[in-house]
């Protein structure tokens, strides 16, 4: 059984607060560190302010030696899916092979609304969050040296 800690770092966490969970999470012996990928408080004045999650892991990439880091989710409508293949990948090379990622459609509107995010219909949502899914994983399954899938539906 694997045992993982999970934090909500929106409702209220720095980087060093995140930091010094993650190293009691390895210390400790837990086998991972997740985070969410929310940039908006869900109640109060959101102090100290929000953090972001691929910019956090990879912090954590390098302070950390065994715990695997993730996000339980990553919304589809905060990062294109040819970046977010990029940036996970990046996270993963700088962490030596662990990291997880998780996906979602998002749902929060009015944490897209507070930072200028567009918020599409729910059909959209999910379509996006199929999209990234194949493009994301279809990038990652492309050998090295093949040339880069060009995905028919990437219109955004």
């Amino acid at each position: 059984m694997d045992l993982r800690i999970f934090t909500e770092p929106q409702q209220g966490a720095t980087y060093d607060d995140l930091l010094a969970v993650a190293q009691e999470t390895e210390r400790l012996g837990f086998d991972a560190f997740f985070r969410s990928d929310h940039y908006l408080h869900m109640s109060g004045d959101g102090l100290p302010g929000p953090t972001d999650a691929w910019t956090t892991l990879a912090g954590l990439a390098r302070e950390t030696s065994t715990i695997r880091l993730g996000t339980l989710m990553t919304s589809a409508t905060f990062r294109h899916p040819g970046v977010l293949a990029i940036q996970v990948a990046q996270v993963d090379q700088m962490s030596g092979g662990r990291v997880e990622l998780g996906l979602g459609a998002g749902w929060f509107e009015g944490e897209h609304a507070a930072y200028g995010i567009p918020f599409p219909d729910t059909r959209e949502r999910f379509d996006r969050y199929a999209e990234q899914l194949e493009i994301v994983t279809g990038l990652w399954a492309t050998p090295e040296g093949s040339a880069t899938p060009s995905p028919a539906s990437t219109t955004r």
